[in-house]
């Protein structure tokens, strides 16, 4: 599919951004004539768009059926992907496909193919050897963040996928750290190699501190710094699950919103947390490494390292979630007085804290479950229509919108969300009785 000047415009105006960026750019001519592409660019960085074009230029409309396919090793990166892709506006069908829900829905997608499958390599592999859809027109395999995928364990899926795609005419790879050695059940020969790790234009600029603990002490630190930061936006990791957890309770205590997202929750509980954390009924999410990569978490004032990671790429995974496009981040570091890690500098500013802040002020936001969607065929402008003209809302007080195929969620101003829930409680929206309640 040949992509005029006036097409690309349109797509970047969905997207709100002017142009494709100079990693983009270059991805973009290396990738022409089917050329196999390897890149090599931060987390961070918008590789997403990066090999969405070059798919986008393979499609044909006259063809049915699958005609490229995205691996991705977690869930919020497919669903990221569909919803990126989708947000072009290019008239093909994208469907995501992975574990941890039922089949059904992905089964009935299959029923008129998508003309781009994203997904993780298990669900993929699954779907294959139940042949639910065909290989015969896949042309274009892109593999995202490869190297997380191998660290997941994916490799045996992978490579049994790859050989099913007889009719594979390109394959493009991105990885947000180096790789030694490519694969070889990837298939990729001689490929064009496109390295923007090192590239000042990317390279965030990062303040940071440490805040000196014991290891009891350090609930209580992250706490204050909390309250320190009042309104900043902020992404807490830990190395285990129950750390999150511990201070998901604490906060939760203290009557201070935030989100938990680690791999131990359900994919809702995980879609629905990212969701608040995007729409501003959060400004605090508690995270594993999890959310370190891949995901799409814009304009995050601070990250807090309430434990270290033992290696230096997951440390610089982390500290990328900030920063982003040339912006500015501060990175804090709860550490005891003698813990030592070799990719730290001893000259790292010690924060010191006042013994009591003011607890946070409340978000803008608050988020809305409403019991339709999709299948009940309705969306954002539905909704939007139904808050206004029947919640009394104004356009002002409504926020992201998210619609799934049996539920919608909603970012509603705080201050009007208990009134707009009585005012719509005996409602009716497109003829039918729905349920609406804050978002658990």
């Amino acid at each position: 599919m040949y992509l005029c000047n006036m097409q690309l415009d349109t797509y970047f105006k969905n997207l709100n951004i002017q142009s494709l960026n100079a990693m983009q750019e270059a991805t973009w001519q290396a990738t022409e004539d089917f050329h196999d592409t390897i890149l090599l660019s931060p987390t961070g960085s918008g590789k997403t768009l990066a090999f969405l074009f070059p798919i986008l230029r393979n499609l044909k409309k006259d063809v049915k059926g699958v005609q490229a396919l995205i691996m991705v090793p977690s869930r919020e990166l497919a669903l990221q992907i569909e919803e990126v892709f989708k947000k072009m506006g290019t008239g093909f069908k994208i469907n995501s496909t992975y574990g941890g829900h039922a089949t059904k829905i992905e089964l009935n997608n299959f029923n008129e193919p998508p003309a781009v499958l994203v997904g993780t390599p298990g669900r993929i592999a699954f779907h294959l050897r139940n042949e639910n859809f065909s290989t015969a027109a896949i042309q274009t395999l892109a593999l995202d963040e490869f190297d997380k995928a191998l660290e997941f364990g994916f490799e045996n899926d992978m490579t049994y996928i790859i050989q099913q795609l007889v009719g594979l005419r390109q394959r493009i790879l991105t990885s947000a750290t180096a790789l030694k050695k490519i694969p070889d059940f990837t298939g990729i020969v001689e490929p064009g190699k496109l390295n923007f790790l090192k590239d000042e234009e990317v390279t965030p600029d990062l303040t940071f501190k440490k805040l000196l603990a014991a290891p009891e002490e350090k609930l209580e630190v992250v706490l204050q710094l909390i309250c320190k930061l009042n309104t900043d936006i902020s992404l807490i990791f830990c190395n285990h699950r129950d750390a999150v957890d511990r201070i998901s309770e604490t906060l939760r205590g203290k009557g201070i919103a935030h989100e938990s997202f680690h791999g131990g929750m359900l994919q809702d509980e995980r879609e629905r947390a990212l969701l608040k954390f995007r729409n501003g009924s959060s400004r605090i999410l508690l995270t594993t490494d999890l959310a370190a990569r891949g995901l799409d978490i814009p304009e995050v004032d601070n990250i807090i390292h309430y434990q270290l990671p033992p290696k230096e790429d997951a440390f610089i995974h982390r500290n990328g979630r900030t920063a982003r496009m040339n912006a500015k981040g501060t990175v804090y570091l709860i550490m005891t007085a003698d813990e030592s890690f070799p990719f730290l500098e001893e000259t790292i500013e010690v924060e010191v804290l006042e013994k009591k802040y003011a607890l946070p002020q409340h978000t803008v936001y608050d988020t809305v479950y409403i019991s339709v969607g999709k299948k009940d065929k309705v969306n954002k402008v539905d909704i939007v229509g139904y808050l206004i003209k029947t919640g009394g809302l104004e356009k002002e007080d409504i926020g992201l919108i998210m619609v799934k195929d049996t539920a919608a969620y909603v970012a509603i101003k705080y201050k009007k969300v208990i009134p707009t829930l009585k005012k719509l409680a005996d409602q009716k929206l497109k003829g039918k009785k729905v349920k609406m309640e804050r978002a658990k």
